[in-house]
């Protein structure tokens, strides 16, 4: 090899480790530049949900409302920045995080190992539920108490297999097919009241206010995370000291109970 070649072979290597370097120091700092940005733009983007009470749904006033989009809202103010609420569903929540359509998604998210392959996950901050619910007359404050009542439960659902195990025999357990069928039976007045989700009792007590239904005994507990885009740990970690602040304070109990109608109790870091 000539001397000539040598050189060019040696300058033309160290100008790409070079620029390799370059670019995975941009790709480090690209993905820690989340909170940085949202600060200097003083906005912050929350996909929130519009379709799914008391979590986010529209309200009469055509404004989004509900216990997701008073966190995202919270958050900004702790923050100190304005709030772009961005609607989102739940086949593409997780892909607004990805193409930065969203600096948050605060959306009734669960936490699995696949969705952690793929976003990052702050401390949870709700939680998210399958309850019997009756109305506010009713009395209700253990399971001994479902004792002689008809309760409506959708068949081989979470619920179904909860209230099994805890309501007592001389419950009058009645399953339907699904949920539909049993919220109808419900509002119909065929049972007394209802195992179900959160979601569901949720949406069914927006569209009945006149049953005056409430939150009576938890059946299972699956808590709500915020997402956060791959490897953007400050952001993270600054969303993770609001919600400890906000559980020290009371205000995530606050906001639980005035959606949820309970308090947020004891959520997983």
């Amino acid at each position: 090899m000539t001397s000539f070649k040598r050189t060019f072979l040696k300058n033309t290597l160290a100008l790409t480790a070079v620029t390799l370097s370059s670019v995975l120091g941009m790709g480090v700092a690209s993905a820690q530049s989340a909170l940085d940005d949202v600060m200097k733009a003083k906005e912050i983007k929350i996909g929130i949900p519009t379709d799914f009470p008391p979590y986010g749904f529209v309200g009469t006033d055509l404004k989004p409302q509900g216990l997701d989009i008073d966190m995202g809202l919270y958050i900004g103010q702790k923050l100190g920045v304005k709030v772009e609420l961005v609607p989102v569903s739940s086949a593409n929540r997780i892909a607004y995080l990805q193409t930065k359509k969203a600096d948050l998604v605060i959306s009734t998210l669960g936490k699995n190992p696949e969705r952690e392959r793929v976003i990052d996950f702050t401390a949870a901050y709700s939680p998210f539920f399958q309850a019997v619910f009756a109305a506010k007359s009713l009395s209700i404050k253990s399971f001994a108490d479902l004792a002689g009542k008809s309760v409506g439960v959708t068949r081989g659902a979470i619920e179904d297999q909860e209230l099994t195990k805890l309501a007592p025999g001389s419950a009058d357990v009645k399953r339907y097919e699904d949920n539909n069928a049993t919220v109808s039976s419900f509002v119909a007045g065929q049972v007394q009241a209802i195992a179900t989700g959160a979601s569901v009792a949720g949406n069914m007590m927006a569209k009945n206010p006149q049953l005056a239904t409430e939150y009576k005994l938890l059946l299972k507990d699956s808590p709500n995370f915020i997402g956060v885009g791959k490897g953007e740990d400050k952001l993270r970690l600054k969303v993770n000291e609001i919600i400890a602040e906000a559980k020290k304070s009371g205000d995530l109990d606050k906001m639980a109970n005035k959606w949820l109608g309970r308090p947020a109790g004891d959520l997983p870091q």
